[in-house]
C-alpha cells in the first residue's frame, strides 16, 4: 500500500522509498516554463487517481490554478522507489525532473523537503451499521463489549499500523486480517478494507487511515458503514500532518507552495470535507492570513453511500 496507510508506522517504511539529495545542477527551476508538475498515485483515491478524482489531484489544481501555472502529471504508484522514480527521475534525455512536487507526505518526510502541513487527520474505525456495533465509539468500546461477541469479531488492519500494539496489549491479535502495506499490485488500493472486505462481512471492523475510512464509508453502496475517527491513547500516536514534498534544493519553491497553503487553506479544508477526511487543528502556529483547520466538536461518521487516503489511499 501507500506510505499514507502506514501511519505512525510509516517511518521506518519511509526509507525504503530512496535517499536524500540534493536538486542537480543545470536543471531547469521548477515554474520556469510556468508549469507545475506534480507526482502521484494513479489510483489511491480518495487521495488520486488518473481520472483526477481525488482530493489531493483538486489542490493540486486549485495551486496551479493560483500560480496561474499549466499543471502536469507523473504518475507512480506510492510504493517502493516512488520518490527515486519521480520527484528525483529526470525525462530521458533532458535536465528536466518528471514532477517537482508530491502531495501528501507526513509531515519530516526524510527523503524530501516538505512544505507546511495543509491537514491533520487520524486514524478512524468503520463498521457495518445495524450488525451489533451501534454503539461503539471508541476503542474502549470494543473492549467493553461482551467477551463472546468480542471474541467473534475480525479486525482488519494494515501491517505497521499504530494501533497493533493497542490490539497486542488487549490480547486481540489472533482475531486481526492483515492487509499488507506495499502489495506490489498497483490495481490494489487500501480502500478495498472498507468498500468491499468490511461491507461484504469479510472483516467486522476496520481500523485504517482516517481519509480512506471517512470516504470509503460515506461512498459506500452496499452496506451502510459507520466512519468514527479515533482519540490517540497513552503511548499510541494516530493523528498526522500530512504536507507536500519538494527536492531539498527548491527552497523557492517550497516558499512558494508554503504562500499557497497558508493563503488558500480555506479552499482546502472544504474540499477535504466534500471528501470526509476527518479533520484535527493544525499543530503549529498559523502565519499571517493562515486559518488553520479546527476539530470538529465531535467528528460525526459519514453517512452510508464515499476517497482516502494515503496514501493516499495510501495513509501516512
Amino acid at each position: 500500500m501507500r506510505w499514507r496507510q502506514r501511519g505512525a508506522g510509516a517511518a521506518c517504511a519511509l526509507a525504503c522509498l530512496g535517499s536524500p539529495a540534493l536538486a542537480q545542477e543545470g536543471a531547469p527551476a521548477p515554474g520556469q516554463d510556468k508549469v507545475l508538475r506534480v507526482c502521484q498515485d494513479p489510483n489511491n483515491l480518495p487521495l488520486s487517481n488518473r481520472d483526477g478524482a481525488g482530493f489531493e489531484n483538486r489542490i493540486a489544481a486549485l495551486l496551479a490554478q493560483e500560480l496561474g501555472w499549466k499543471l502536469e502529471h507523473t504518475w507512480f504508484p506510492q510504493r517502493i522507489g516512488f520518490i527515486r522514480n519521480t520527484l528525483r527521475a529526470k525525462e530521458e534525455n533532458t535536465d528536466r525532473y518528471k514532477c517537482d512536487l508530491v502531495t501528501g507526505v507526513p509531515k519530516g518526510f526524510e527523503l524530501a523537503a516538505t512544505t507546511r502541513p495543509y491537514y491533520r487527520s487520524t486514524y478512524a474505525m468503520a463498521y457495518v451499521k445495524g450488525k451489533g456495533l451501534d454503539r461503539v465509539r471508541t476503542l474502549d468500546d470494543l473492549l467493553a463489549l461482551d467477551p463472546a461477541q468480542r471474541k467473534r469479531l475480525r479486525i482488519g488492519v494494515f501491517t505497521g499500523s499504530p494501533v497493533t500494539e493497542w490490539l497486542l496489549r488487549h490480547g486481540l491479535m489472533e482475531q486481526v486480517e492483515w492487509y499488507q502495506s506495499q502489495t506490489g499490485d498497483a490495481a490494489q488500493y487500501p480502500g478495498e478494507i472498507v468498500e468491499k472486505d468490511l461491507a461484504s462481512g469479510k472483516i467486522d471492523v476496520a481500523l485504517a487511515w482516517g481519509p480512506i475510512v471517512g470516504y470509503f464509508a460515506r461512498n459506500a453502496r452496499t452496506a451502510p458503514i459507520a466512519a468514527i475517527p479515533l482519540a490517540p491513547g497513552p503511548g499510541m500516536k494516530l493523528d498526522f500532518e500530512i504536507a507536500m514534498a519538494v527536492r531539498h534544493g527548491d527552497k523557492e519553491f517550497r516558499t512558494r507552495i508554503d504562500q499557497l497553503l497558508a493563503a488558500n487553506a480555506p479552499k482546502i479544508r472544504a474540499i477535504l470535507e466534500q471528501y470526509g477526511v476527518p479533520l484535527l487543528a493544525l499543530q503549529e502556529a498559523p502565519g499571517p492570513g493562515q486559518a488553520l483547520a479546527q476539530p470538529a466538536a465531535q467528528p460525526a461518521a459519514p453517512t452510508s453511500a464515499q476517497p482516502a487516503a494515503p496514501t493516499s489511499a495510501r495513509a501516512p
